[in-house]
């Protein structure tokens, strides 16, 4: 685990190392534990190590292949690096390090970019041809691990996070507007745009090819999502469940594999507590580490939000080494700068508390299990999946769905809510950016299992990766690696092909609901059922307590709705409330505290509004260094 940066120069001119190392240098809470440089004339790579696997010199990188030819700065753990390098053995390779990397390395040696399709794991890496002079960038299947390029001129950059682009000559930071729309409407990003302006992120899936020699460039995508419903089960419920045991055991087990100690997080809910069990069967004095909130000022369903209770049950139960760290209103603006700084791009959920349970974990161990992608892929959110179960065609599909994902700013406010930058946003359409988020649908979708399906792939598509980049940014920001079981390539494609019926078992119901057009009934219904991942509930009952397995779903959030009306309303005044704040050369300062308002008197629930705004608002003084100021004077 680690950080990546460097450089191309498309003019060939002479890579510089001292470019480099600034790059790699502003990476260096990534990787503590050494650092390199490598060029070869246009080209740089640069790498911080956080050593994980093979702690010897011999895991250093940049890597180099023996005859010179291919060299590699990579970030991330593949899981199945000693099957590959068993594999590689037997065709002659041979290996000077106990390191994946060097697998990773050889891989690509020996079969190309088909390589990415047998990479299990989390990766991002940047790959030389020096024979070709050609340059791959890759990213893993899912994104769990981040790269990020900018073309400035002549130059392309790229990096483990924005900040190491920003750290060249050629990066200065500027707030891409159609950006700060497509956010505004899902919080969240689903094109390959970031807030800075230029800066992309790789698509998760995919990989680039930068011809130096010929020039030219171009991304190719070597893996997708596909949820389909099987024609026929191809197995009775009792042998889908044998298999999924089976496969969600051995994937915790493959990621086990460290030199280092491997510790786990720990909330009240089946995944991460599923995790645990296994993990804690296998390892003795496993650790493990729970986020609580004070909720003395919390109301209403907020008052269910701390789970210590249930986490130190099965702590108990498991026997790990337990910590626990409580927040209480007022830690989100002690901590905003260095999250800003560290997260770069806010994406879904009010992230905060995850960079304290990363700081709590980080004292202890530099590798961490977290239970992201239960939900997404075993039908964890059905509430949101019957939004859109009957529809007359796919666009009327999208339609209903969009409706529902408008997280922040609905759809009939974006406009005026831009008013400041009207003219340069008129061209953006945040439905045609949902729409385009699939790719490939079929055209004719029949029944109502083919639209969960589609709902599957769209969150795992996006609320899924949009949780991933902030984990990986949150845990990195800490020096420590976090790893996430569920995104296992035997699982995923497992939980794929499960029938629909194995996931949601009122399916049925809300068709009959859908006869009529929502409304208060189908509301309470919604916001109410327990449905969602029943074959995986039944499984887990293996690992955990049945009140943990079949309990209600909750999200990792902290009690912000009452914090903000509360002890946090004097932060929420300052910042969103000041005329003179940054977001409103963007933002209509009405307009936005308008709705403020709204949740403040307790007419609304907006806090993801405002912890959106509040972070904006850290942002554009955290990496615009005046240029907000500028921007809205050349208007």
């Amino acid at each position: 685990m680690c950080g990546i940066a460097g450089l191309l120069n498309l003019d060939q001119q002479p890579a510089s190392p001292v470019l480099v190392r600034a790059m790699t240098d502003a990476l260096a809470h990534r990787g503590p534990d050494g650092d390199g440089i490598y060029t070869d004339g246009a080209l740089g790579f640069g790498h911080r190590r956080l050593a994980i696997i093979d702690l010897s010199p011999g895991g250093r990188q940049p890597m180099l292949t023996q005859d010179g030819r291919y060299a590699i700065t990579y970030n991330g753990e593949l899981y199945n690096f000693q099957e590959l390098r068993a594999e590689l053995q037997a065709q002659g390779c041979r290996f000077q390090s106990r390191s994946d990397t060097e697998v990773l390395l050889q891989a690509w040696a020996t079969w190309g970019p088909a390589a990415l399709g047998r990479f299990n794991g989390m990766f991002a890496f940047a790959l030389w041809d020096a024979k070709e002079r050609r340059l791959y960038l890759a990213r893993d299947r899912y994104g769990i691990k981040p790269l990020y390029y900018r073309r400035n001129g002549n130059v392309l950059l790229f990096g483990s996070e924005a900040k190491a682009l920003l750290a060249h000559p050629a990066g200065s930071a500027a707030l891409d507007l159609p950006a700060l729309m497509e956010y505004m409407t899902f919080q969240n990003f689903f094109t390959d745009r970031t807030l800075f302006k230029d800066v992309c992120l790789l698509q998760p899936g995919c990989y680039m090819a930068v011809d130096l020699a010929r020039g030219g460039s171009q991304v190719e995508r070597y893996w997708d999502y596909d949820f389909r419903e099987p024609d026929a089960p191809h197995a009775d419920e009792a042998e889908y469940a044998e298999e999924l045991d089976r496969l969600f055991c051995q994937a915790v087990s493959r990621q086990l594999i460290s030199d280092v100690d491997v510790a786990s997080y720990l909330s009240g809910g089946i995944d991460s507590g599923s995790i645990t069990a296994v993990a804690a069967g296998q390892l003795s004095n496993l650790r493990t580490f729970t986020l609580g909130f004070d909720l003395n000022s919390a109301s209403g369903i907020e008052l269910g939000m701390d789970e210590r209770r249930e986490a130190e049950h099965m702590s108990y139960l498991f026997k790990t080494e337990q910590y626990e760290m409580v927040l209480k209103a007022g830690d989100m603006e002690r901590c905003m700068p260095r999250l800003v700084r560290h997260l770069e791009e806010p994406r879904v959920g009010q992230s905060y508390p995850n960079f304290y349970a990363a700081q709590l974990a980080s004292k202890f161990v530099k590798v961490v299990l977290a239970g992201s992608g239960g939900d997404e892929l075993f039908g964890g959110y059905p509430w949101r999946y019957y939004r859109a179960v009957v529809n007359d065609d796919f666009d009327h599909y999208v339609d209903k769905y969009y409706a529902f994902w408008q997280r922040l700013v609905p759809n009939s406010l974006l406009q005026p809510m831009f008013a400041p930058v009207a003219s340069e946003v008129k061209g953006v359409w945040t439905r045609d950016i949902f729409r385009d988020v699939f790719h490939r649908h079929a055209d004719q979708l029949t029944r109502p299992e083919d639209y969960v399906n589609h709902s599957l792939y769209f969150e795992a598509k996006t609320f899924l990766h949009g949780l991933l980049v902030v984990e990986d940014k949150i845990s990195m920001a800490h020096g420590l690696e976090s790893r996430v079981p569920f995104l296992d390539n035997d699982l995923v494609d497992f939980a794929m092909r499960l029938p629909l019926s194995m996931k949601l078992g009122q399916l049925g119901e809300v068709v009959r609901l859908n006869e009529n057009e929502p409304g208060a009934k189908t509301a309470k219904y919604f916001e109410k059922t327990r449905d969602g991942k029943l074959l995986l509930r039944k499984v887990m009952r293996r690992h955990v307590p049945e009140i943990i397995s079949d309990g209600e779903k909750k999200g990792f959030s902290a009690p912000d709705a009452s914090w903000f009306r509360g002890e946090s309303i004097d932060y929420v005044k300052r910042v969103l409330g000041d005329k003179r704040a940054r977001i409103y050369d963007y933002l209509d300062h009405s307009m936005v505290w308008r709705m403020v308002s709204e949740h403040l008197e307790g007419h609304q629930n907006r806090r993801l509004l405002i912890w959106s705004l509040l972070y904006l608002e850290q942002w554009c003084g955290t990496f615009l260094s005046g240029a907000a100021e500028q921007q809205a004077g050349d208007r």
